[in-house]
């Protein structure tokens, strides 16, 4: 980001994300490093399960009912965020990432920031996300935002799973 200049979020349904708009290359960028993290690099997107290569594919199809928060510094998307439709009351966040050229400058917070606006205008009562164990800037984020560690809805081993009410 350059010095002095305002990045901007930007909300969509999720149907209208485009892999060509930079969102498709977030998501590489986050689903890599975090298959590398969990000790099984991968030598790029072909490599990846399935269920994420589609999301990088067809971002559009993948988050059809949800909301797709982008975060652009001269009009280059830099972070993203995924918050899914209500289910229950509920919704999750999920796909928070910033570019790491772009770490430290507020970008993951004014995504966060966003998703809860989102999420209270559209009437949901709590928010959930889970995040790996190691991601520990993340977590402290998380908790920065309200977010409480609470019973795990995800069994793989050292997920942590968060909650904050709206």
């Amino acid at each position: 980001m350059t010095e002095g200049r305002e990045v901007a979020v930007v909300r969509r349904p999720g149907r209208d994300a485009a892999a060509e708009d930079g969102f498709a290359a977030l998501l590489a960028a986050y689903h890599l490093r975090t298959q590398t993290e969990k000790g099984e690099a991968v030598t790029g997107v072909d490599a990846l399960p399935d269920r994420y290569r589609a999301e990088i594919s067809d971002p559009g199809t993948a988050f059809a009912d949800d909301v797709v928060l982008t975060a652009l510094d001269g009009g280059v998307a830099v972070g993203c965020l995924v918050l899914t439709a209500p289910a229950d009351g509920r919704s999750e966040i999920k796909r928070l990432w910033t570019d790491p050229e772009h770490r430290g400058r507020g970008i993951a917070s004014a995504l966060l920031r966003a998703a809860l606006a989102a999420a209270a205008a559209d009437g949901t009562s709590a928010v959930r996300l889970s995040v790996w164990a190691w991601r520990t800037e993340a977590v402290s984020l998380y908790e920065r935002f309200g977010f409480t560690v609470t019973e795990s809805w995800d069994e793989r081993e050292r997920l942590v799973c968060m909650q904050r009410a709206i």
